[in-house]
């Protein structure tokens, strides 16, 4: 029987931390492909400049400061956390190798957090607001005519929609600009910790010693005019037209934002459809005009 010393108990936990660290470097998270990260110092934070894409003008008179708009949008961190208890038995009679796999996991699923944080956020676009007001996937955008952000706002759709279709949700991106379509916000990374001091009260009273990782961060949406998302088949002339649609995206006063679609992403369900559309050889006297114009992102947690 091993007795359990601070050496033995320190000893055991950087073995824990190597498998942790090795499973996090395992895993290969996807939601930096369509997120942005935001550090963040703070509960919250207020992204007043989203709705504002800047733009050189010609300097006449006084700079043209560009405000704030009033409807900040702001994402809140939550905690996040996972516990794993080890018994002190276990430590005693050298059992254990059971615990190395759920270290490893754990380091895993600290890995793909965000990744979970971000896809859900896709399906919820269309019923979650955003830093205009309206849902982030919604058919009444409003988008100003005059340069100052004024007038009659002309309701601009980043969605599109078939009554008659039945299938999963599949999305347009452009993952070009500085800030993506989407917004990981990090508070505090995962970092494993340890109780195991005798005088802890799970150690006194159960023999229990544990191990946990936790962190705290935020998933929020970035500009709307990055992303469009589609309810409707899966076809090349749906995928077109929502490349040309997110083209003619224009900022406040009818300027051009270059919207450049580089991304497709859908379920895992929609896969093989999506890869045969974008990579299968046409005849000999065509070809696909579609290979190699978008990524296609099959998103694990979509």
């Amino acid at each position: 029987m091993a007795l359990v010393t601070s050496a033995l108990l320190t000893a055991l936990f950087t073995g824990f931390k190597t498998e942790f660290e090795q499973g996090k470097s395992e895993a290969a998270p996807q939601f930096n492909k369509i997120a942005s990260v935001i550090k963040s110092t703070s509960a919250s934070n207020t992204y007043g400049w989203l709705g504002k894409f800047p733009s050189l003008a010609k300097w006449i008179g006084d700079r043209n400061i560009q405000s704030m708009k009033s409807q900040a949008y702001t994402i809140t961190n939550d905690d996040y956390e996972s516990t794993v208890g080890v018994d002190r038995n276990d430590i005693e009679d050298d059992n254990l190798g059971v615990y190395s796999p759920i270290f490893k996991e754990m380091g895993n699923a600290a890995a793909i957090h965000p990744d979970e944080m971000i896809f859900p956020l896709l399906a919820a676009g269309f019923t979650t607001l955003c830093y205009d007001g309206q849902n982030y996937f919604d058919e009444e955008h409003p988008v100003y005519p005059k340069a100052d952000g004024t007038g009659t706002a002309v309701s601009t759709a980043n969605m599109a929609i078939d009554v008659d279709y039945t299938g999963d949700a599949w999305y347009v991106l452009d993952t070009s600009k500085a800030l993506k379509p989407l917004i990981f916000q990090e508070r505090k990374k995962p970092n494993l910790l340890a109780m195991t001091k005798t005088d802890d009260e799970a150690v006194f009273t159960r023999k229990e010693y544990r191990y946990g990782v936790d962190c705290r961060d935020a998933a929020g949406f970035g500009f709307w005019q990055l992303a469009f998302a589609n309810k409707r088949a899966l076809t090349p002339d749906n995928l077109w037209d929502s490349i040309e649609t997110m083209r003619s995206f224009t900022a406040d006063g009818g300027r051009k934002l270059g919207i450049k679609p580089t991304m497709l992403v859908v379920p895992a369900s929609m896969e093989k459809l999506a890869t045969r559309m974008l990579e299968r050889e046409m005849e000999s006297n065509s070809s696909n005009e579609l290979k190699g114009r978008v990524e296609l992102l099959v998103a694990d947690y979509l």
